[in-house]
């Protein structure tokens, strides 16, 4: 069969084929997820300030009901903030289901932003079960229990895993997709997100002792750290600078060795912000020291953490992302190609 050159239907540009070997993105569904990233980011800000102010226990010891009601009536102070807490952790709920929805309408099968939101989903029902055990097993207010600690470090990993879940569905959404590039050394990053999670244990360990044992001025902080019978968590108030030093020091390495194997801008930036962001956490941590851990300061201290973890996230995966030639980038409207460029393919 002979083909006649240049039809129309059989005629396909150099664009159009460029266009063809990316998945799809979508830089709307990023945009929202971004913004559910953020929501997110509010209702654990929220969730530490029900802990720091002592109203884990303004619902009483009633799960996913307020003291035995669906909305409370004539509610404390303590209760509101509980409640607002779970309140603002349903519409949570409500968008990561959305994200997931989205991810799978949006994306083909096995793109990364898939898993990414589905991770992102099991996480969050985890978070809301460990609360549901903090709360039911009375491991909130004034209850100073070791397995209260063993729940908080639980919960602050889970938060963790959370939020990096959540920050990978917005970046795979309009990222190029392909393999590891594995001269930008994944082990490093690993070793240093296991770093930041050990420090943020530990951070939150000891946020909690701040407030079960406050202290009204640094001689008296100074004498509860030291005396023999302290408790543990009054114990990290020693260790928790100490491991920031060494996570501070190993993150510079991270940050050095990114930039190092994969010198793109994005990653250049990135580096230099985690570097900053953590210097400017170890000024907030002598200040939160400082002023007896106000908790103003404490907030402030978290969203930093959060913050730090957010940018190493996305160093990561800026630097293992795989290096897309320019002809292959993919542009919502390929421009018109002059004839010359078409590729003609003959008819039967």
């Amino acid at each position: 069969m002979a083909l006649t050159p240049g039809t129309p239907s059989q005629t396909f540009s150099a664009a159009a084929l460029a266009a063809d070997v990316e998945p799809r993105r979508a830089p709307g569904y990023a945009r929202f997820a971004w913004g559910v990233l953020a929501f997110n980011l509010l209702v654990v800000l929220w969730g530490a300030y029900v802990r720091a102010s002592g109203s884990g226990a303004g619902c009483g010891s009633h799960w996913p009901l307020c003291n035995g009601e669906v909305v409370p009536r004539s509610p404390a102070v303590a209760t509101l903030i509980e409640f607002g807490h779970r309140t603002t952790s349903g519409i949570a709920l409500l968008l990561v289901a959305a994200l997931v929805i989205g991810a799978w309408r949006r994306f083909p099968p096995r793109h990364a932003a898939r898993l990414a939101s589905a991770c992102a989903a099991f996480f969050l029902i985890t978070e809301a079960l460990i609360g549901a055990g903090l709360v039911l097993l009375e491991l909130v207010a004034q209850n100073a229990s070791v397995a209260r600690g063993y729940w908080v470090a639980g919960h602050l990993v889970n938060t963790f895993l959370l939020i990096a879940a959540l920050t990978l569905t917005a970046w795979w959404a309009a990222a190029p997709p392909g393999r590891l590039r594995r001269e930008a050394k994944p082990i490093i990053f690993a070793v240093a997100a296991a770093s930041l999670i050990v420090l943020g244990v530990s951070g939150a360990v000891t946020a909690l002792g701040d407030t079960l044992f406050p202290a009204a001025s640094l001689a008296e902080a100074e004498t509860q750290t030291f005396a023999e019978s302290a408790h543990v968590f009054i114990r990290l108030r020693i260790w928790h600078p100490a491991l920031a030093l060494a996570t501070g020091a190993f993150l510079a390495f991270t940050a050095f060795s990114a930039v190092t194997h994969a010198p793109r801008r994005a990653v250049r930036r990135l580096a230099v912000g985690l570097v900053a962001l953590f210097l400017l956490q170890l000024g907030v941590g002598l200040a939160n020291v400082w002023l007896l851990a106000p908790i103003g300061m404490q907030l402030v201290h978290l969203f930093l953490s959060h913050l730090i973890w957010i940018t190493l996230v996305l160093l990561s995966a800026n630097a293992l992302a795989p290096a897309v030639p320019t002809n292959l980038r993919r542009v919502d409207r390929p421009p018109k190609t002059p004839q010359s460029s078409r590729i003609s393919i003959p008819s039967p």
